[in-house]
């Protein structure tokens, strides 16, 4: 890996225009991948997750604004870059894939003919070669009888095939980004295991940066360089996976982990860890900590702003009035 990150995001903010007023999605965000690396964005649904993905894609509605003080990929902003150049580097460099196959297959096409479509536009390449290369990527992520399954339309094939049929299109192009917004989310467990398997292999075998959208953390501790955990349009905790598993520190990621069973720990019949309350709206004006109403830890000064901590020299950063996370023993009521 270089030292230049490939994607860096600063002060992403996504608005969306309501009835009652503005919905702050997204606000102020900031995380770098480096080329190789698996950066994994956790959250509740409704944190704003899939919006900050297609954004940087530029797949936002008309209506949606986003912006941001740097959001540089590879020496291009793609804030400020014009549809023309978006369409390049979308399926060429840029990848996505989409948490529900068969919406986002066309069903009026053949698995052949959206397989080829991408690398055929962006790669000075004849139908015969894009067919071959369609075969070979399908064989690679698991399809058998390959050539047979071009012929066929997303509604023959089942859910699984259909996902990996996505992967395969999203990889035709060899992208040096690959965004995947929970992809496993439809599928079996057993199956979503081989998907996930099979993302990671495929990111090692072409070197791939990936961001991979969840809400299961023990997907996450399983594949992830670098995590961000997002609650109502902020990433409230980022750093290295370790450092966030071995010793989490906003209260929010703390609620997250203790909702999650751990093998040898957690006795058979025992109550899992809850986070009271709902999301609040972020419609309007939002001020201090979205977390403090749902937060045993929350304090008075949690309703101003709220200021960026970090820990191991910078690597892990918090948004959090806490030194740690945690009040001091002073302010713990009696």
């Amino acid at each position: 890996m270089t030292d230049k990150p490939l994607l860096s995001v600063r002060g992403l903010t996504i608005d969306i225009p309501v009835a009652s007023g503005t919905l702050h999605a997204v606000r102020g965000i900031d995380f770098e991948l480096m080329k190789g690396e698996t950066l994994c964005i956790v959250g509740e649904s409704g944190s704003g997750k899939s919006l900050t993905s297609l954004a940087l894609m530029g797949l936002l509605g008309g209506r949606i604004s986003r912006r941001a003080s740097r959001a540089d990929f590879d020496g291009t902003d793609l804030i400020a870059a014009s549809n023309r150049q978006m369409r390049r580097l979308r399926g060429a460099r840029m990848a996505m894939i989409f948490q529900e196959p068969m919406t986002s297959l066309n069903p009026a096409y053949t698995i052949g003919d959206q397989l080829i479509e991408a690398l055929l536009l962006h790669k000075k390449v004849g139908r015969a070669a894009a067919r071959d290369r369609a075969v070979a990527l399908l064989e690679k992520v698991g399809i058998t009888s390959a050539a047979s399954r071009l012929g066929q339309y997303p509604h023959q094939l089942s859910g699984g095939l259909r996902q990996r049929v996505m992967i395969a299109m999203a990889l035709m192009c060899e992208p040096d980004l690959l965004i995947a917004d929970e992809p496993t989310t439809a599928l079996d467990v057993t199956i979503q295991a081989q998907i996930l398997r099979l993302l990671v292999d495929l990111q090692r075998e072409m070197n791939m940066a990936m961001i991979l959208i969840t809400h299961d953390l023990g997907v996450v501790a399983r594949i992830a360089d670098k995590v961000a955990v997002m609650y109502a349009g902020e990433l409230v905790e980022t750093g290295p996976a370790a450092d966030i598993f071995n010793a989490p520190t906003h209260p929010y990621t703390r609620g997250l982990i203790n909702c999650i069973p751990v093998p040898g720990k957690t006795a058979r019949g025992a109550k899992l860890g809850t986070i009271p309350g709902i999301v609040p709206s972020l419609v309007g004006e939002v001020t201090g900590c979205p977390f403090r109403t749902r937060c045993s830890e929350a304090v008075p000064a949690c309703r101003g702003e709220i200021p960026v901590r970090t820990r191991h020299a910078g690597r892990q950063r918090i948004l959090c009035v806490h030194e740690d996370g945690q009040r001091a023993a002073s302010e713990v009521p009696a």
